[in-house]
């Protein structure tokens, strides 16, 4: 086979694919998005646990990732926190990618319903999404431990010291993020749990199903159609309707695209 042929192949393969994804959306009407760290590396933000991950590359701090986004390590040596969660986890200048711009578009038109994230970077909300849960919070409130006063995100940058404080009384603020140690939101995680159970397409992106709770919610939306977007397997790939390992954003907006068309 040559060059020209192998390109062919993958090109006919790669249309093939757009199709297939483009007839599940337009065939559903109650679209759940359940989306992990993959959903946001065609922005720039590395995600957790590939290689090159926030949790897999190494390091000169002295204690492992998980260690410095956990409560107890909060409240021991602020300093350190705030070193490493300003290094690894703030990405302000991330721009929405083709899926949060396609995911957008679909709630738009009114076929999806929800989108449940465990990213904390607000880019589904810059790319003009409405409906979203944030499981493990956002970097774009940060509240006052002493007053209980909320502030977006600017405070932290703008911030002279490592440690922002609070600019009403000074207080130590914390991102409104879900640490390790700490409990997610009853009340997101309730109204996620309706979205699964209402869905008859649920799209799973950009997370291996490997933790929780990412693995409850997959089960949970057995009686919708399974759709999985990840570049490695999943525990649920035997589960799927489909599977696509191209890279998400370029294929959600090809989709869309044919859609439009057709």
């Amino acid at each position: 086979m040559t060059q020209q042929d192998h390109s062919s192949n993958q090109a006919r393969t790669y249309e093939a694919q757009v199709r297939k994804l483009a007839d599940l959306i337009s065939g559903s009407k109650r679209i759940v998005f359940f989306g992990g760290a993959g959903t946001s590396t065609e922005s720039g933000i590395p995600d957790f646990r590939s290689a090159g991950g926030v949790f897999e590359e190494k390091s000169d701090f002295p204690h492992p990732p998980e260690v410095m986004v956990s409560r107890p390590f909060f409240e021991r040596d602020l300093q350190m926190f705030y070193t490493f969660y300003r290094v690894k986890l703030l990405h302000p200048h991330a721009k929405p990618n083709g899926a949060h711009r396609t995911l957008a578009r679909l709630e738009q038109a009114g076929k999806l319903k929800a989108i449940i994230t465990q990213n904390i970077d607000g880019l589904h909300q810059a790319a003009g999404s409405t409906e979203v849960l944030e499981l493990h919070g956002s970097v774009h409130r940060n509240d006052c431990l002493s007053c209980h006063r909320r502030f977006d995100l600017s405070v932290v940058l703008d911030s002279t010291s490592v440690i922002p404080n609070c600019p009403d009384c000074g207080g130590v603020l914390k991102p409104d993020v879900v640490l390790y140690g700490e409990t997610l939101n009853d009340a997101v995680v309730e109204r996620a749990i309706h979205h699964v159970q209402q869905a008859d397409l649920l799209i799973i992106g950009g997370t291996s199903l490997s933790v929780q709770p990412a693995a409850s919610f997959a089960q949970m939306g057995r009686r919708a159609g399974i759709v999985l977007m990840n570049r490695t397997p999943t525990a649920m790939d035997h589960e799927a309707v489909a599977i696509f390992r191209d890279p998400m954003g370029q294929l959600l907006e090809d989709a869309y695209a044919y859609m439009s068309k057709s």
